[in-house]
């Protein structure tokens, strides 16, 4: 009996092991099996942007408002009850073009008196030159003496010198009838008119009559950190900026769309507000359409130097971190991912300009990040050359 339990009990141990051993084959062929899969699984696919050093024009931009070219304001010469307004509000106007119309019967007669004047002392000069002439004659033949003869020419410079004196008064006069009629100083826009028909107006008054605007070209005043300029010189002065001959100036409307006329920088103040840290700047910006009006709050790109040899890289190929370090994903050697500590400093459409942390020639990751890791083997894809290249060379200076 006990022989027969010691046998049951060494055959139950017997095929114990044996499901043991079984166990142990199979997992080993399961592993074995995985570790086949993983080697003959394909490397995945990303796609590169191959750095490529270019020129690339840097711009600033900066908050602005537009304002007219030229201002006048309208204001009387001559004191007097309006007659009659003689524009239509909101009109363009020509210069010399009559506005107003003074009540004029007493500029009229003070005209006519200056004229009468003239008349009287013409005629006195005639009886002068007469007298004169005669005189001259009588005095070679000692009918006149000599006194008498001297009068006579004296009084005949006389009446000439009264001639020129009444000729002044009637141009006076005649400059003073003419101010009764009001004309645009300069040609433009007009605006409403401050007065009406039959209100007394007065020479050299505080009230302007109306508002002549000048509105093409128009211009365009920024304001712009003395800090900023000092950095730009800065970078001009140590050779990794080019100074601009002609500053291209891009200006950027209300709801954000681009207008169709780029502007000119015409100067920029000497002197920075102490109250805010800034220096302004005037662009001159043609405005044939009207589309700018005085006082319209506008942005401008403006140029500040040219970048040579400058690297962009697409933005979906930059990440950054909690902490705001950013880093890139490129192919080192036998096509392995690697990690790269970037540093970029602004966007230029779809695109950052690097400022250190990549060379030309490196192979930057943009697509199938989402399927790799540092230190894996890739295969690698070259991203469509047209898609590479920046639409806009032009930076923007968005930090």
């Amino acid at each position: 009996m006990s022989s027969r339990n010691s046998l049951s009990r060494a055959a139950l141990i017997g095929l114990t092991l044996g499901v043991f051993a079984l166990s142990g084959c199979v997992q080993g062929d399961q592993a074995e099996s995985q570790a086949q899969a993983q080697a003959q699984a394909p490397a995945p696919e990303v796609t590169v942007v191959t750095m490529k050093a270019e020129p690339v024009t840097l711009t600033r931009e900066l908050p602005g408002r537009t304002a007219a070219s030229l201002v006048a304001e309208v204001r009387p010469q001559v004191s007097g009850i309006i007659q009659k307004r003689l524009f239509t509000e909101g009109s363009f106007v020509e210069a010399g073009q009559p506005l107003y119309q003074l009540e004029d019967d007493t500029y009229v007669a003070t005209l006519n008196s200056a004229k009468a004047s003239l008349a009287r002392a013409k005629a006195v000069l005639e009886r002068a030159r007469i007298t004169a002439q005669r005189t001259a004659e009588l005095v070679k033949i000692d009918a006149v003496s000599q006194q008498e003869n001297d009068d006579a020419q004296a009084a005949l410079l006389q009446a000439e010198a009264e001639v020129k004196v009444a000729e002044a008064a009637v141009a006076s006069a005649q400059v003073t009838l003419n101010y009764s009629r009001i004309t645009a100083p300069i040609s433009g826009f007009i605006g409403k008119s401050y007065v009406t028909q039959g209100a007394l107006v007065t020479t050299n008054q505080a009230q302007a009559m109306a508002t002549v605007h000048k509105l093409d070209p128009i211009y365009v005043d920024l304001s712009q950190s003395s800090s900023e300029l000092l950095q730009m010189r800065k970078a001009i002065a140590a050779g990794s900026l080019e100074r601009l001959e002609e500053v291209p100036v891009t200006i950027l409307l209300e709801d954000g769309s681009e207008y169709e006329h780029s502007g000119k920088l015409a100067f920029s103040e000497m002197t920075v507000e102490p109250s805010t840290g800034k220096f302004s700047l005037r662009v001159v910006v043609p405005n044939p359409d009207r589309l700018l009006m005085p006082g319209m709050y506008v942005r401008a790109n403006v140029g500040t130097g040219i970048r040579q040899n400058a690297l962009l890289v697409p933005q979906q190929g930059i990440a950054r971190d909690p902490r705001g370090n950013t880093s890139a994903l490129v192919i080192g050697k036998d096509n392995t991912v690697e990690v790269r500590p970037v540093q970029v400093s602004r966007t230029i459409g779809d695109k950052w300009l690097v400022e250190g942390g990549l060379v030309e020639g490196d192979q930057v990751i943009v697509e199938g990040l989402q399927k790799i890791q540092p230190g894996i083997q890739v295969r690698v894809v070259e991203a469509n050359p047209q898609a590479a290249e920046p639409t806009d060379t032009v930076a923007s200076a968005t930090q």
